[in-house]
C-alpha cells in the first residue's frame, strides 16, 4: 500500500534543498484505467522498474517488479506520447520524507510535493510545511499519468 499525499509548490526556499539528493527519473504509461489504476515503466538512476497502481486517492495499491534493459527497452515504444521526465530531490522532513519533483520538457514549470506515510492516520494529521502549496492529492490533473497523457493542467 502506498499512502501519499500530493501538494503543488511554487517556490521551494533554497535552504530547503541543501545538500539534498537528486535522482533522474523518466517514466512512460503502458495503461491504463479510469479507476485509476495504471502500468508504468520507469528509469530511476539506472534502476528499470515496471509499476502497478490501482486505486485512487490518498491510498492505493502498488506492486514493483525490477526489469532488465531487454524488458525495458522491448517495452518503452509502447509508451509513446505517455512519458515524462523529472529531477526528484529527496527531503527529510523529521520522521518523514519529502519528495520534490522538478518536471522538465513539455512539464517545465511544474514543482510537486509529495510524502508518504506508514498509516492513514498520520496522513490525516500532517500539518505541510508553509512553502507548500495547494494540496493536489485527490486532483485527477496532477497525477503523473494525466501529466504524460495531457499536459500541464490550465
Amino acid at each position: 500500500m502506498e499512502i501519499e499525499r500530493k501538494f503543488l509548490v511554487t517556490a521551494v526556499p533554497s535552504d530547503e534543498l541543501g545538500e539534498s539528493r537528486a535522482v533522474e527519473i523518466v517514466q512512460g504509461y503502458l495503461a491504463a484505467g479510469e479507476d485509476g489504476s495504471e502500468v508504468r515503466l520507469r528509469r530511476v538512476a539506472g534502476e528499470l522498474w515496471l509499476t502497478a497502481k490501482r486505486g485512487a486517492g490518498m491510498v492505493r495499491g502498488e506492486h514493483e517488479v525490477a526489469l532488465s534493459v531487454e524488458q525495458f527497452n522491448a517495452l518503452w515504444p509502447a509508451t509513446e506520447g505517455r512519458r515524462l521526465a523529472k529531477t526528484r530531490h529527496a527531503l527529510p522532513l523529521g520522521e518523514l520524507q519529502i519528495e520534490l519533483d522538478v518536471y522538465s520538457g513539455s512539464l517545465s514549470g511544474l514543482v510537486v510535493a509529495e510524502v508518504e506515510f506508514p498509516t492513514v492516520e498520520l496522513a490525516r494529521a500532517f500539518a505541510p510545511p508553509p512553502w507548500f502549496g495547494r494540496e493536489v492529492t485527490d486532483d485527477q490533473r496532477f497525477k503523473n499519468r494525466r501529466l504524460a497523457e495531457d499536459g500541464l493542467p490550465d
